[in-house]
């Protein structure tokens, strides 16, 4: 009988538990379907940051391999003989055949060792030594080349550019923020030329005014760059600047246009902006900057000085330049090429120096499909007969000012020396 029991028991005991199994069931589907969502959403709202991240720094592409080095610290142990510079020089194991327009070719690099310790945000006394002491020099090797001439003299401003890009991408990265999103002001100073897509950030001091004049030809606006007058370049509004046009505009050109920029010795540039603006006759800068300058920092100073604005000394410039309550705002012929044209943001294709300023220029207006007739001018567009502003010249205006002042000064350009890696002008500097 127990028997019997059991065995009719058996047919509820296995619905009971079907009943249990199936209430189960539902909370276990529930719980994948709640978790399958959220990975949803969470995937969605990656991609959302990534697009986001990609539209703010439209220089700066994910995924791309040159954005993982970037990210590598500047600093290294090594010596400098066996720093990176060594190789940079080396054109062994490039391509035999010319590289394309502004297609550059790919080179390997040494990884470089670990940084020091410490904040990297914060540049110390110590730390400030020991970048200076590791920078690589990438400055190109002195070159009678005429630029028409052999794939191998192309080779070697390809590598230099590929060192000048790299440098500025590694300061950026351990320095400066780059998830900005790019604004109309990022843009005022990029003149552009759409007939050849080149964009070229206007950095006075370093031969911008020649270079409004090869743009204009580049549009056909002028036949030669002779011809065009210097009124005509800087008073004519021949070219358009890039915050000009709307942001779709803007956009579509820093995405697909070729991004140039030109820099120069942070003193000697300083050093021919006070010569042009303060030693030579100006309607504008003696009034607007002379007159401040001098009834702030001169004592006893003639009535002809204050109502003129004449005769500025570079001791009272630099007192006006390096005082955080000047008298009078800051011009973009001082101004640092950071704020400019923010090489930070916009990861220019091209970096030219002002020292090699037309091999670089040519090499650029070759690759980019130019007129072959058409080179980078050399002659000097304001006051043809004054000896243009040299190392020698800047020691000579540097040397009025005590070491202090030096100091600052050199403080006051260091992210400019050190992302285009100019070295130290004078060696009592730290």
């Amino acid at each position: 009988m127990p028997w019997v029991e059991c065995k009719t028991a058996d047919p509820r005991c296995g619905r009971r538990r079907l009943r249990t199994l199936a209430m189960k069931l539902p909370c276990f589907f529930w719980f994948l379907l709640l978790f399958g969502a959220g990975g949803l959403v969470l995937f969605t709202h990656l991609q959302d940051l990534s697009e986001t991240f990609q539209q703010q720094a439209p220089g700066m592409r994910l995924g791309d391999p040159l954005g993982q080095t970037m990210r590598k610290d500047l600093c290294t142990k090594e010596a400098a003989g066996n720093s990176l510079g060594q190789g940079l020089d080396s054109t062994d194991g490039l391509p035999s055949s010319p590289v394309p327009p502004m297609e550059f070719p790919a080179f390997s690099w040494q990884r470089q060792s670990a940084p020091p310790e410490g904040s990297p945000g914060r540049t110390t006394k110590r730390r400030r030594k020991l970048l200076l002491k590791s920078t690589v020099a990438m400055q190109p090797r002195n070159s009678s080349s005429s630029l028409g001439g052999p794939p191998d003299s192309w080779r070697r401003l390809a590598h230099v550019q590929e060192a000048r890009k790299r440098l500025t991408k590694e300061v950026c990265a351990k320095y400066m923020s780059t998830s900005r999103k790019v604004t109309p002001q990022h843009v005022s100073r990029i003149f552009v030329e759409d007939r050849h897509k080149l964009l070229y950030c206007e950095v006075p001091k370093v031969g911008c005014s020649n270079w409004k004049r090869v743009l204009m030809v580049l549009a056909g606006l002028a036949s030669s760059t002779r011809d065009i007058q210097h009124d005509a370049v800087h008073y004519g509004n021949h070219l358009r600047r890039l915050d000009s046009f709307d942001h779709q505009g803007i956009a579509h050109r820093l995405r697909t246009y070729t991004k140039v920029l030109f820099v120069r010795e942070p003193f000697e540039r300083l050093v021919s902006a006070f010569r042009d603006k303060f030693e030579n006759p100006n309607t504008y800068y003696h009034p607007v900057f002379g007159k401040p300058i001098i009834s702030r920092y001169r004592a006893n100073a003639s009535q002809a000085a204050l109502r003129t604005g004449a005769g500025v000394t570079f001791k009272e410039f630099m007192q006006y330049l390096l005082d955080v309550h000047r008298p009078v705002g800051m011009d973009i012929h001082w101004e640092h090429v950071g704020q400019l044209c923010s090489p930070c943001l916009l990861d220019y294709d091209f970096i030219g120096k002002f020292e090699t300023i037309e091999e670089d220029a040519n090499f650029l207006l070759r690759r980019t499909g130019a007129a072959h007739n058409l080179t980078f001018p050399s002659f000097k567009d304001r006051n043809p007969h004054a000896e243009r502003t040299s190392a020698r010249i800047t020691h000579h205006y540097f040397a009025q000012l005590d070491a202090s002042e030096r100091q600052r000064a050199y403080d006051f350009y260091y992210m400019d020396y050190l992302m285009f890696n100019y070295s130290k002008p004078f060696k009592d500097l730290y």
